[in-house]
């Protein structure tokens, strides 16, 4: 069963300057990024998790154009998602992780706004290891 986990006060409402967006099939179930969401939450109050790309391309599609969003995905999806949003405007950076680093940075570089990490991503200053 997909679900979208909303941690700010309210879906709609976003008081901060950018979300934070994290896809992933295990996002929610797995205890190491049941961990990091925690320490990303302690930077940033707006994170939604989302396990399947249609929830989550839905969500973009909502998105006022004026909104930021920083995309964290797995390798896997990434491969699937990124292509595709690179190219929207409200996404401002794109993290891949992934256990194989060097076969993602093949494709992911070649894109705009893409960072591949084989554990972690430094967000807001904080390393966040998956």
């Amino acid at each position: 069963m997909a679900t979208a986990l909303v941690t700010a006060n309210n879906k709609n409402e976003n008081l901060e300057t950018y979300c934070l967006v994290w896809l992933d099939a295990a996002v929610n179930s797995s205890k190491e990024n049941i961990d990091a969401q925690k320490k990303l939450r302690a930077t940033i109050n707006h994170l939604l998790a989302f396990e399947e790309e249609k929830q989550c391309f839905e969500f973009f599609d909502s998105l006022p154009k004026d909104d930021r969003v920083v995309l964290i995905v797995s390798g896997r999806l990434g491969r699937i998602v990124v292509p595709k949003m690179s190219s929207i405007r409200q996404v401002i950076s794109i993290y891949v992780y992934c256990m194989d680093k060097a076969a993602n940075e093949e494709w992911a570089l070649k894109l705009p706004k893409v960072s591949v990490s084989h554990s972690y991503c430094n967000f807001s200053g904080i390393n966040v290891r998956f």
